[in-house]
């Protein structure tokens, strides 16, 4: 008859276990990505401290500092608020991955390199150790498995509207 069967057709269901998943992984990573952009906002913290702690990585020159402490609150705060709203995840989330791959890759490039810095997470005073690579490998675990969820959704939701 050309219908798909009423079994066929769940199967291509999101699965409620994928869509907690990805709901909470979501919310708790916009969480986070607001509270580090609030700390670093220019009425927190003036921009001259945060680019501070961007040039103690010893990576960018000086008009790169420069533009990475007056865009990545910014950054942060808008990739927070998308993934709270929850459109275009697939995007938003593999953004997220991206961002949170470059910090923690530039983290433990510097930790390896033995700089004693502060990390510049969540605003000044915070020492790059053994337990902030632990949470930004965590965070960054996390943004992967929302990017694959928003993935595999978004693949369901295609299949079952075929």
């Amino acid at each position: 008859m050309g219908a798909t069967s009423y079994p066929a057709a769940l199967s291509h269901a999101p699965s409620p276990a994928l869509r907690w998943i990805v709901l909470i992984g979501r919310l708790l990573l916009g969480v986070i990505f607001l509270a580090a952009a609030w700390t670093k906002m220019p009425w927190r913290q003036p921009a001259v401290l945060f680019a501070m702690t961007i040039d103690s990585y010893r990576l960018l020159p000086f008009w790169g500092v420069n533009l990475v402490a007056r865009g990545l609150p910014w950054l942060e705060l808008a990739i927070g608020v998308l993934l709270l709203i929850g459109r275009q995840l697939r995007i938003v989330a593999t953004i997220a991955s991206i961002v949170m791959l470059v910090f923690f890759s530039l983290m433990v490039r510097t930790y390896a390199l033995g700089l004693e810095i502060n990390c510049g997470c969540f605003g000044p005073g915070e020492r790059l150790g053994p337990l902030s690579l632990v949470r930004d490998g965590s965070l960054l675990a996390l943004a992967l498995v929302v990017t694959i969820g928003a993935f595999l959704q978004h693949r369901r939701k295609v299949r079952s509207a075929s």
